[in-house]
């Protein structure tokens, strides 16, 4: 391949993974058992509170590699209404950002009695974030460029909203969340920066099986962005076994995007979408939730061998004495 195109299809699959999703980017972790970090109507979803550590890393044997730290917490706050918190530290080379959401969810629950699960939930998220890009590093000793400064860091917050509402039938789920909704403009990369950065997420999955033997969890997730039309769907597949310490489970989520990019292989020119396998294990002790993701970009071009580590630590507080009757882990 030749070097420039190389790097061409390179800022391509970056831009995917992590540059463009402003705020939360929309990983894997949502598998670990916390879908409220993307649907702010899981809110107080569950029979428990829900305290959730991420930290995820790409790439070690690269400088300034992309990583992500959030921590959150959501419950139920009163019969019907819910709420939650998240704090996030992003960095992907010289851009980070760092930010808090604050999160109210409404539920309405359409059971005949407490045990049977058929709630529909509304929930927004009003986020406080900091974008910052680091210009220290830009231009190589005496050189210049006009619009870049090149001695300082770069700094500007602003203010934006997540609105989405999620249903919860027995084994059945789906969610619905628009992200970034309120356009705003954030001064950092002047005209080339746009004010839209709104993204759609639908998901839908269902769990069957025996409870005394294997659950499976089959799941999907798309998400589009609006102002460029990048478009990708997550197809998930989860395990959970019940053990006498707990409950032990696994699962496998193979990502696609439906826009590709062109480079030459060979003497022709090749077309590559960007695709990664996401194998996932985690327990469940008691109130305690341990979980470890590994992502591998798979396709001819890839920036190295290395994946994409996560772990998850998470407790489960103030949980209610009766579950629903249903299979339904993410609720239960």
């Amino acid at each position: 391949m030749y070097p420039k195109l190389k790097i061409l299809v390179f800022f391509f699959f970056i831009s995917h993974l992590s540059f463009s999703q402003e705020g939360i980017p929309v990983y894997s972790d949502y598998l670990s058992d916390n879908y409220y970090l993307i649907h702010p109507s899981m809110a107080g979803a569950a029979n428990c509170a829900k305290f959730r550590l991420t930290g995820r890393k790409q790439w070690f044997d690269q400088s300034d590699a992309p990583e992500l730290q959030t921590l959150s917490l959501n419950g139920r706050v009163g019969e019907k209404a819910g709420a939650g918190v998240i704090l996030f530290n992003d960095k992907n080379g010289y851009h980070s950002q760092k930010g808090i959401k604050l999160t109210y969810a409404y539920h309405l629950m359409f059971s005949r009695d407490e045990i049977d699960l058929n709630q529909l939930s509304f929930g927004i998220s009003a986020g406080f974030i900091q974008s910052q890009l680091d210009e220290t590093e830009f231009l190589l000793s005496g050189s210049f460029d006009p619009i870049i400064n090149g001695t300082i860091v770069q700094k500007d917050a602003y203010f934006n909203a997540d609105f989405g509402t999620s249903y919860n039938f027995l084994d059945f789920y789906a969610h619905a969340t628009v992200k970034n909704a309120i356009e705003t403009r954030r001064n950092i990369y002047t005209e080339y920066e746009s004010d839209n950065l709104r993204k759609y997420l639908l998901s839908t999955g269902y769990v069957f099986g025996n409870s005394e033997k294997i659950l499976w969890e089959p799941s999907i997730l798309f998400q589009m962005v609006e102002r460029t039309k990048e478009k990708s769907i997550d197809i998930n597949l989860k395990a959970y076994k019940n053990m006498d310490f707990g409950r032990l489970w696994a699962g496998i989520s193979y990502r696609r995007s439906f826009d590709g990019a062109q480079y030459i292989f060979g003497s022709s020119i090749a077309s590559q979408k960007l695709q990664y396998i996401t194998p996932i294990v985690g327990v469940n002790i008691n109130k305690f939730m341990f979980a470890y993701t590994y992502s591998q970009l798979s396709g001819a071009v890839k920036f190295d061998n290395g994946g994409y580590h996560q772990l998850t630590l998470g407790i489960d507080l103030f949980c209610k004495p009766v579950k629903y009757d249903c299979n339904c882990p993410a609720i239960n």
